[in-house]
């Protein structure tokens, strides 16, 4: 093996990581396979007059991705072969959306090629999730994880004493938590998340006033969804207009006789909805963007194309910040940008 090892003296890379690239991209070519002894630490330290600590230190980093292991009395074994010259990140989200899709395709974008990303969605099941932690626990570098859950009534809710307990298994170092951080985790991991309360509050205030303009905000919130909504959403919503003293009414959904009036101004938040709102109001003799606003939360490229007006996190940031302090190795909390875009609609 010797022969394939490479250590630059004039190098700013760090000799241990020196040698344990140098191993992984040996491995990658096919000039060491599973199996094969290597040297050991003391005649490695010994060829390349290097210090033991510092073999040491990279032997000890191979053992932990499961890239190389020890026999007592035998000496050091290459073991693992699949994927070792790239990042493998289990990139866990609650449901398949046009927007939870653009938080991943960021996320692959930016990381790189040299990463592997497998994509799996738990549909807001807790046990469904745990099951996909159990399964595959210390087979990643990285656990990407978005935290919404539905209780067995269809409410929405952040985590349960065994979510924790399971996210608690993965090291710190490994665990990034995207869009919802209500988990009472300890500080030092990432987490990228919005503030749903106080997002949609300030939102609101920026378009405050083409509000005005109207009679009456009515929120389509659903109370029970098979994809629930945070509730934080609601207390938002409550707070700008009791603030703001603006009239308003909640609904669970649009439903198809309903009676819309000139004046009112409504925010959706499933697509079903604002599909339906559309088509009553075309149906109507109003007029959108005049006598009837419509608001939808969330936006993705159709609305964008539709001249639907949208209050919304910024997806696209959140899948590239995550990957960005990945491969940083950065620490902390961040919050994505969340904006009012004014469009045809209001």
């Amino acid at each position: 093996m010797i022969q394939f090892i490479k250590i630059d003296e004039h190098s700013r890379v760090p000799k241990y990581k020196q040698i344990v690239d140098s191993i992984i991209f040996n491995i990658s070519i096919g000039n060491l396979k599973i199996d094969q002894k290597i040297p050991s630490i003391n005649r490695f330290s010994e060829d390349f007059y290097i210090s033991r600590d510092t073999v040491e230190k990279a032997y000890n980093i191979l053992k932990e991705r499961e890239i190389i292991s020890s026999i007592k009395g035998k000496g050091y074994y290459i073991t693992g072969t699949k994927l070792v010259s790239k990042l493998n990140i289990l990139f866990l989200i609650n449901k398949l959306s046009t927007y939870k899709m653009t938080i991943y395709n960021s996320f692959v974008n930016s990381i790189g090629t040299n990463s592997n990303t497998d994509l799996q969605i738990y549909h807001c099941d807790e046990s469904l999730f745990l099951n996909l932690l159990d399964k595959n626990k210390n087979n990643y570098d990285y656990y990407v994880i978005m935290p919404h859950f539905k209780t067995n009534d269809s409410r929405h809710v952040s985590f349960t004493t065994e979510i924790i307990d399971a996210i608690k298994q993965i090291p710190k170092e490994k665990l990034i938590v995207l869009d919802n951080i209500k988990l009472a985790l300890d500080n030092d991991i990432i987490e990228i998340y919005q503030d749903f309360e106080n997002d949609i509050y300030n939102a609101l205030i920026e378009g405050l006033p083409k509000i005005n303009n109207y009679d009456k905000l009515i929120l389509v919130y659903p109370e029970k969804a098979v994809y629930p909504y945070p509730r934080r959403i609601l207390s938002g919503f409550k707070k700008f207009c009791g603030e703001h003293s603006i009239s308003f009414e909640i609904l669970n959904e649009v439903y198809d006789d309903m009676v819309i009036k000139k004046g009112d101004l409504f925010i959706t938040i499933e697509e079903s909805d604002l599909v339906n709102l559309v088509k009553i109001i075309r149906d109507s003799k109003l007029t959108l963007g005049k006598d009837i606003g419509i608001i939808s939360y969330n936006d993705t490229p159709l609305k964008e194309l539709l001249g639907i007006t949208v209050i919304s996190t910024d997806f696209k940031v959140m899948g590239e910040t995550a990957s960005f302090m990945i491969l940083n190795k950065e620490k902390g909390k961040v919050k994505v940008p969340f904006n009012f875009i004014d469009r045809n609609s209001i």
